[in-house]
């Protein structure tokens, strides 16, 4: 869900660099001369003017036109944590293992919670062991055919099991992982789904 650019233009405090600008939800972050992180109070009031993204400081990262306005609006309207999950109204959806009401309260009201393991659009499991791990060929079947599988597992400080772990497990069953997402301030969650035939 971030953005990533190189090589762009920037005037920061009176002096023109070229850098790298990143967007990594909630950081803007610009890799030239110097590396400097823009958060916070210093993202509000943002703009695009023109080819320019510009923050309340002046600050000015030269996008081109296209660029700085879609910029502007991922920095200004970042994506909740079920549009990071891939979470549509309608489809049907499970946790397992994982004890978190308010996650759970937030995910009904988009999808169908359901009781009954089968054809999910979507299943979020909760891994922090090797046992947790172990229980990855008995969810494949849960999933329906283009289904997804959310592994969450505990990060930083907390961590319990590496995200190459989790690949491991999970590649070993025949899934593949496509996406990884921040969970919560606790939690990393990677996608996996079915290898395509091809």
């Amino acid at each position: 869900m971030g953005k990533d650019v190189d090589a762009i233009p920037a005037r920061i405090g009176g002096a023109v660099e070229v850098g790298r600008l990143q967007w990594e939800s909630p950081r803007l972050i610009f890799r030239g001369a110097t590396r400097r992180v823009f958060e916070g109070e210093a993202l509000k009031g943002l703009t695009a003017e023109g080819p320019d993204l510009v923050l309340a400081d002046g600050a000015r990262f030269t996008l081109g036109e296209v660029q700085a306005g879609r910029w502007a609006q991922a920095i200004l309207n970042p994506p909740g944590r079920l549009d990071k999950l891939g979470v549509k109204a309608g489809m049907r959806a499970a946790i397992l293992n994982l004890d978190d009401p308010d996650f759970a309260a937030e995910l009904a009201g988009r999808a169908s919670l359901s009781n009954k393991f089968s054809e999910l659009d979507i299943l979020i499991y909760s891994a922090d062991s090797a046992e947790d791990l172990a229980r990855i060929p008995d969810l494949i079947p849960m999933l329906a055919e283009r289904g997804a599988l959310w592994i969450v597992s505990l990060k930083g400080k907390l961590l319990k099991v590496k995200d190459v772990e989790v690949m491991a497990a999970a590649k070993a069953h025949g899934l593949v992982d496509n996406k990884v997402c921040a969970f919560s301030d606790t939690r990393t969650a990677l996608r996996f789904t079915r290898r395509r035939p091809g």
